[in-house]
């Protein structure tokens, strides 16, 4: 592993206990709500914050070592960082803003220049160099500051919500470029981000931090498949209904009961997707298994789609075109009709 980290750190209300290990080519993403930590682990990766207890291992360099009393600076660790906002010098030319980093190593001033061309030309503005800072838009800034980090070859890349500024369009052309720069990055990545599409896109492994601890742990797939907490669900857009098994039903801890695909025992959850929930004004035609009578208490617009808040004995989300919403005549606080197909639930063990 190219980086070993057991970080202990108390902070006001946080406590943060965390372990991470990422490997020589892995980007692990760090996801969690605001106050979860995940900052927080940055800054004592990054070594702008000296931990309460524990090591953080690089390349079996010891850069924190609580118990020994070792702690190196920023300027001494072989990392590169990415902010949300590029924070690119405004008295000093892109090129320069680039080779920066290696001018504070002492790097001879013809092959930082070298280097920074070279970079800036992998990241596709290799004609901006002479260019101020303020003279970029915001995929050119962020495309500079990923050079910036690259450009000493570091053992250790921090992304803290490298592309959530960027508008819609930008964001989607430098999350793929950045996502080949990844591939190619041979040392260990950490992004944090509250984004589940970043995540899906670029990490190979998610640990999902609250309360300054983690509480899932997979491949992105494998956590957006199966939630385990409410923050991770409503992240990924399902609605986590946690009960216990009795049969081909589970028996909700909030009270309900679901029909659901299969026999099931013991404490589960049961997993629906918005776009599995039909609304209805008055109660549906034939039989189906899963039909409960739910206040309308939030609707947001998707594009072509409504996502509806729903609250009641089973509380759900429900994802409907705009011309179904409009045509049921829907308002907050409406009752309606819910109904999911048995087949359409997810059920796993908690």
């Amino acid at each position: 592993m190219s980086l070993s980290a057991d970080v202990a750190v108390r902070r006001g209300a946080l406590d943060l206990r965390l372990h991470l290990e990422v490997a020589d080519g892995e980007v692990l993403a760090v996801l969690g709500p605001n106050g979860a930590g995940k900052s927080t682990l940055l800054r004592v990766l990054a070594g702008l914050l000296p931990p309460d207890g524990g090591r953080v291992v690089v390349d079996g360099r010891q850069w924190d070592d609580v118990p020994a009393g070792t702690h190196l600076s920023a300027p001494r660790r072989s990392l590169g960082m990415v902010f949300q906002d590029a924070l690119l010098f405004p008295h000093l030319s892109v090129a320069d803003n680039v080779a920066y980093g290696l001018r504070t190593r002492g790097v001879p001033r013809a092959d930082r220049r070298a280097a920074a061309a070279a970079w800036l030309d992998r990241v596709g503005i290799g004609e901006l160099g002479a260019r101020r800072p303020a003279q970029l838009s915001g995929g050119q800034a962020q495309r500079a500051a990923l050079a910036r980090a690259l450009v000493g070859e570091p053992a250790l890349l921090l992304l803290d919500e490298p592309l959530s500024a960027l508008d819609a369009r930008t964001r989607l052309a430098v999350r793929a470029e950045l996502r080949r720069h990844l591939a190619e990055f041979r040392g260990s990545t950490v992004l944090v981000t509250h984004d589940p599409v970043d995540a899906m896109a670029l990490a190979d492994r998610v640990v999902v931090v609250e309360d300054g601890g983690v509480v899932q742990e997979g491949a992105p797939a494998d956590v957006a498949r199966r939630p385990r907490t409410d923050y991770v669900a409503r992240l990924v857009g399902l609605s986590l209904l946690p009960g216990t098994g009795e049969g081909a039903s589970v028996r909700l801890d909030g009270g309900g009961v679901v029909a659901v695909p299969e026999e099931v025992a013991g404490p589960v959850f049961a997993a629906v997707r918005p776009e599995s929930v039909a609304l209805f004004r008055s109660h549906p035609d034939g039989s189906p298994r899963n039909v409960w009578r739910l206040r309308l208490t939030g609707a947001t617009p998707h594009g072509t789609t409504v996502r509806c808040d729903l609250h009641g004995e089973v509380p759900l989300v429900a994802d409907i075109t705009a011309a179904a919403f409009a045509e049921l005549e829907l308002v907050p606080g409406d009752e309606v009709w819910a109904a999911v197909k048995a087949s359409e639930i997810t059920v796993y063990e908690r």
